[in-house]
Formats: structure tokens, C-alpha cells, sequence
């Protein structure tokens, strides 16, 4: 069996990318069991990097099918406004705002008013750092260096689009994650709050 490579997405990894993203969308771990809608994630993590900055998009190819991916934007602002305008009007219909006077009874109503939210991306802490990214890996790839190169591949990219620093949001508990982050040079960001998500940044060079 050969090696799995980096390259860029294409519109036909769509399904695998989504299907990535639910796999690891709680806490790192399945959240096919947290979510009913399983495109909830992947329509807020996934798929509108793919579709409003494809070039900064790239997975990791086993050879049959996309295992792992890394996605981006290099100018956060104007991928909050592109989102808005492009992306959510495409999504929202699928996932209906709840009410909006009662509280969030579960975290699918919580992360389904981020969605709609596109601006809470816009969080004055990051500012410093116009880029940020998303990456995950099926759990039989993760450890084996292949986060590595995926997000070396879009730092890069990164760095040709003009932006000289990036940052990431993880949850706090995640503390494989945040291993794995530290060793690839992230430092924390400071903000008022980590209790449930951590800011992470780091120059694209």
C-alpha cells in the first residue's frame, strides 16, 4: 500500500471530508452520536473553506479516498463577510435558527447559532492573526506525522497569500490536540476566557 500525500481538495472529496469532520467533531472524538444532523459540523468547519477558499484547501489521500484535511482562510474579515453572504444562504434552510428566546437546550442548538453567527469568528484577540484553519484526521492516521505535513503544506500557502500569522480554536479539553499544536509551534493567545476554548497562533513562516 503506498504512502498517503497531500494535494489539494477536489470537488469530489466532498462526502469524505464531511464524513472526517463528524468523525472528529467532539472533542476530537465521534460525534455522530452528539449531533442528529451530521452536516451541522461539516457545513460550518469543512465545507465552506472548500467552496470560498478551495486553494487553501488540501487533504490527505490514502490512495482510495480522502483520510484527513486541513482547510483555511488567509484574511478571517472577509471570509466572515463571504460566509455571510455566500456560504450561509446556501446552509441555513438545512439548519433552521432556533427560537431565539430561550437558551440553548443542547449543543447542536448552540453550535446551529454559531452557524448563523458567522461574526463570533471576529474575535477581537485574533485580530493580530487574519488567518485561522481547521484541521482533522481519521483516528488510524493521526500520529504518524501527517498533521505535520498538512499543516506545513498550508502554512505556505498561507504565507503566498500574504498572511503573515494564523490562529486556530480548540476545545480546551482537547488536550491531545493542544500537545500536538504546542510541538508545532503554536502559542496561546491570550483571552478572558479558556474554560471551553483555547486560542492558539503562530507566524505562517
Amino acid at each position: 500500500m503506498s504512502e498517503p500525500t497531500v494535494r489539494l481538495y477536489r470537488p469530489e472529496d466532498r462526502d469524505a471530508v464531511y464524513d472526517i469532520c463528524i468523525r472528529t467533531g467532539h472533542t476530537g472524538g465521534d460525534a455522530r452520536d452528539v449531533y442528529r444532523d451530521h452536516d451541522l459540523l461539516p457545513d460550518m468547519f469543512a465545507g465552506p473553506y472548500t467552496v470560498l477558499e478551495p486553494e487553501l484547501a488540501f487533504v490527505l489521500d490514502d490512495g482510495g479516498r480522502a483520510v484527513g484535511y486541513v482547510v483555511g482562510t488567509s484574511d478571517t474579515p472577509r471570509f466572515v463577510r463571504d460566509f455571510r453572504e455566500r456560504w450561509l444562504p446556501t446552509v441555513a434552510a438545512k439548519h433552521p435558527l432556533p427560537e431565539e428566546e430561550s437558551e440553548p437546550a443542547t449543543l447542536e442548538e448552540s453550535m446551529t447559532r454559531l452557524l448563523h453567527n458567522p461574526e463570533h469568528m471576529l474575535a477581537p484577540e485574533s485580530a493580530d492573526y487574519p488567518a485561522h484553519l481547521h484541521i482533522d484526521l481519521l483516528p488510524d492516521y493521526q500520529g504518524r506525522g501527517f498533521g505535520r505535513i498538512l499543516l506545513t503544506t498550508l502554512f505556505a500557502a498561507l504565507a503566498e497569500a500574504g498572511a503573515p500569522r494564523v490562529h486556530l480554536v480548540m476545545a480546551t479539553a482537547n488536550t491531545a490536540a493542544r500537545a500536538f499544536y504546542d510541538r508545532m509551534g503554536f502559542h496561546e493567545i491570550p483571552t478572558a476566557d479558556t474554560s471551553d476554548v483555547t486560542y492558539l497562533g503562530r507566524s505562517t513562516t
